[in-house]
């Protein structure tokens, strides 16, 4: 079966990055049909809409998006476009793997960061109330809670991991906070004797991420927490631009980098590309779960994680915000080749 992927470049260092993982994809054999759609600030500037009018109905035809980061200003009425897709597409959990890198990372990490998607402060709902105040609505419901609950634990089976831990500021928040807590414990008894369970404030699952990370393993957060500890756990691995993430939803998924536009660098030729690789990474080994693609995805999935690795631990063509003078198309090339050869000793089927 021919995976049918929706391609949205994006700003800044976007199209530089998405074009250099699909570009070691399809030279690795990833038989795919893209499709191609224009969404971001820079199609926004040129038109007067963030993205083109089919965008949505793209988006649920195809059987994966994958985008590179979009650019939303601050303090405008210019609402995100990827928040909009999380929302529209129900993609409930955020999946953001961090693993050490050698040469490049503070700490020994391997830690999967689980964050509900699509409620929180991110429904986007504030408004003044007079006299220079302002106040933004959070929402929580046991819905939300229960699902993202249940994706954390599943993965937990199937990536081999040991613990799920919840992180929540229920002391202080009591209501919201305390309903993810509620529902928390509820779906770890079914899992009980498999996966363990325990759960920690955010301000000290903050402090272990930087202190010792070696003690956590997964964990589950609403939808900020997870947002801002993913930047925490991106600095003690090494960089923002060494890693992607995987909205899933149960019938859609985006896969994405997630760092930033990075536009005082566009159009330079040094922008980093390993995290919108690692997001395509994820795409195949999602799309292979899903059925749409044979064992030959998770060859060219295992071989490109590989070669990364082996490119970043010689040191001899990184990008300059890891410490090298290597370009883009440089740094593409050193991984595509260890891949390639990876995948020659290794063979495979078609996928």
């Amino acid at each position: 079966m021919r995976p049918k992927i929706l391609v949205i470049k994006g700003d800044g260092i976007g199209p530089a990055v998405v074009s250099s993982a699909l570009t070691i994809l399809t030279e690795l054999g990833f038989d795919a049909e893209f499709v191609f759609a224009d969404a971001g600030l820079d199609y926004y500037r040129r038109t007067g809409r963030p993205f083109q009018p089919d965008l949505l109905d793209l988006a649920r035809s195809v059987d994966a998006v994958y985008k590179g980061p979009i650019d939303t200003p601050k303090a405008s009425g210019y609402r995100s476009i990827t928040v909009m897709l999380r929302k529209e597409l129900d993609l409930y959990a955020n999946i953001r793997p961090f693993r050490s890198y050698p040469r490049i990372s503070l700490r020994e990490i391997d830690v999967v960061i689980v964050r509900e998607n699509t409620e929180g402060l991110y429904v986007e709902a504030e408004t003044m109330l007079g006299r220079g105040q302002a106040v933004a609505l959070r929402l929580a419901s046991r819905r939300a809670a229960r699902r993202v609950a249940e994706a954390a634990f599943n993965l937990a089976i199937q990536w081999g991991r040991r613990r799920v831990t919840l992180i929540h500021k229920a002391s202080i928040l009591k209501l919201t906070d305390g309903l993810y807590l509620e529902e928390f414990y509820n779906v770890a008894k079914r899992f009980e004797g498999r996966i363990e369970a325990d759960d920690a404030f955010v301000d000290a699952a903050g402090y272990f991420l930087v202190k010792y990370p070696e003690r956590l393993d997964v964990l589950l957060t609403p939808n900020l927490y997870g947002d801002i500890l993913s930047d925490v756990a991106a600095g003690v691995a090494g960089s923002m631009g060494l890693y992607g993430s995987a909205n899933i939803g149960d019938r859609h998924a985006m896969f994405e980098p997630i760092h930033g536009t990075a536009r005082d660098i566009a159009g330079k030729g040094i922008a980093n590309p390993t995290a919108a690789i690692h997001a395509a990474v994820l795409m195949l080994r999602w799309l292979t779960e899903r059925g749409v693609c044979g064992r030959r995805c998770i060859e060219i999935a295992e071989a490109v994680e590989k070669a990364v690795q082996e490119v970043i631990r010689e040191g001899k063509h990184l990008t300059p915000d890891l410490g090298g003078s290597a370009t883009t198309s440089e740094y593409t090339a050193a991984v595509l080749e260890k891949a390639s050869a990876i995948l020659e000793d290794g063979g495979g089927e078609e996928a």
